[in-house]
């Protein structure tokens, strides 16, 4: 690829990755107004979140054998269609339920973008430059957590709630746009039929480390969904703010994951990725013990500890998804599909978790944090193995040595 090719494959495979946290977080704003105009409680209205992850998880597993047998273009178009299709009618629905549905339905769309992204980079980039490239899609993809509340938020001031899934909608024809121009970067397809591209998944299973990393790897997704799904409630219906001012803090919490990725580009070629996950990790750890503590007040009880342990998940995720995914030589496509699948699950457990009628909801998300920072940087030490991308390394040891199957 020439350069500017580069840069323009780069853009795309952020915004296509970026789908989920534009889904949400822009409408985050909103929650708090339909649960006055609707006369629902805040566990109603968080099903339009839940069922967002629930269309998307499960469609996840479809698309990444389909990508495998296919091609990245052929899902990618249907997916995208389908978002924006879902999108604009979510703008009309007149109730929790009928938004509910359009949300499955929003969410089946998304999950293309982000798990055939996923795969692009495997088919493009090797070794360093994927961690590279995934870390600047960090970078990128930051801006949308940070700069869709805020937009969410101008449009809740000066429109209405309906313009910002019609905004959701221009945003999904851009990235078809996009995806129209892009060559197909699948060079050899999933021989067999669609069905022999679903059993990869029986096969990816049984690759002991691989089940090992995405699992460890979901667990630290649960306080960074557990504040995305609290975070409207927290800082409108409990501290006051505006629909604005809760954009800012929303989105200073974003920064902070976008400054996570941007250091993981900076210092990734002096420390290995097991290393930069232990720092992760611990920081995770840290922020969960701060905010459990009560060291600030205020609505910065919450933001100044999210904020590290945002940091610390932004800098996790260009290392953790390189060692996921080199743990397969092929199935790219279905491999990203389960990893992220069981993030998204990790996430829509979280936001229905962190809904219930809590007293203290920023103690639970700073329990979350200490607890899964801490059994994750735990077993990440016992088992310095999981660090390496090298799938010839033995894990486990039974008697002889024993390596992963794959």
């Amino acid at each position: 690829m020439k350069n500017m090719d580069t840069k323009r494959m780069l853009l795309l495979l952020a915004l296509l990755a970026a789908f989920p946290p534009l889904s949400t977080d822009m409408y985050l704003p909103a929650l708090p107004h339909l649960e006055k105009i609707w006369h629902e409680p805040t566990t109603a209205i968080n099903l339009t979140l839940s069922g967002f992850f629930i269309g998307y998880c499960f469609s996840l597993l479809l698309y990444g054998p389909l990508s495998d047998k296919y091609g990245r273009r052929p899902p990618l178009l249907v997916g995208i269609s389908v978002y924006i299709i879902a999108s604009l009618l979510s703008g009309f629905a007149n109730g929790v339920a009928s938004l509910t549905v359009l949300r499955i339905m929003q969410g089946a769309g998304a999950a293309a973008g982000s798990t055939i992204s996923m795969a692009i980079t495997k088919d493009l980039y090797q070794g360093n430059d994927r961690q590279r490239i995934l870390a600047y899609m960090g970078i990128i993809m930051a801006l949308a957590p940070m700069l869709a509340p805020v937009l969410g938020g101008w449009i809740m001031t000066g429109l209405s709630w309906h313009w910002v899934f019609y905004t959701q909608a221009a945003i999904g024809i851009i990235a078809l746009g996009g995806v129209l121009r892009m060559q197909e970067s699948l060079v050899t397809a999933s021989q067999g039929s669609i069905l022999t591209a679903l059993g990869m998944y029986g096969s990816l299973l049984r690759n002991r480390r691989y089940v090992v990393l995405i699992v460890l790897f979901s667990l630290i997704v649960l306080p960074h969904f557990s504040f995305i799904g609290s975070a409207a409630h927290i800082y409108i219906s409990k501290f006051g703010l505006s629909e604005q001012v809760f954009g800012y803090f929303f989105a200073f919490n974003a920064m902070a994951i976008m400054a996570g990725s941007f250091a993981c580009s900076r210092i990734q070629k002096r420390l290995s990725s097991r290393w930069l996950l232990t720092l992760s990790f611990a920081g995770i750890l840290l922020g969960g013990i701060l905010m459990s503590m009560a060291f600030f007040h205020g609505p910065w009880r919450l933001a100044v500890p999210m904020a590290l342990a945002s940091f610390a998940f932004g800098l996790s995720r260009p290392p953790s998804n390189h060692i996921v995914l080199e743990q397969v030589e092929h199935g790219a496509g279905a491999a990203a599909s389960l990893m992220v699948f069981l993030y998204f699950i990790a996430g829509a457990f979280s936001m229905w978790f962190i809904s219930l009628n809590w007293d203290d909801t920023i103690q639970i998300i700073g329990t979350l944090a200490c607890g899964v920072g801490g059994v994750v940087l735990l077993i990440w030490l016992l088992f310095p193995c999981l660090g390496s991308a090298d799938q010839k390394v033995p894990c486990w040891r039974n008697g002889n040595s024993s390596e992963p199957q794959d």
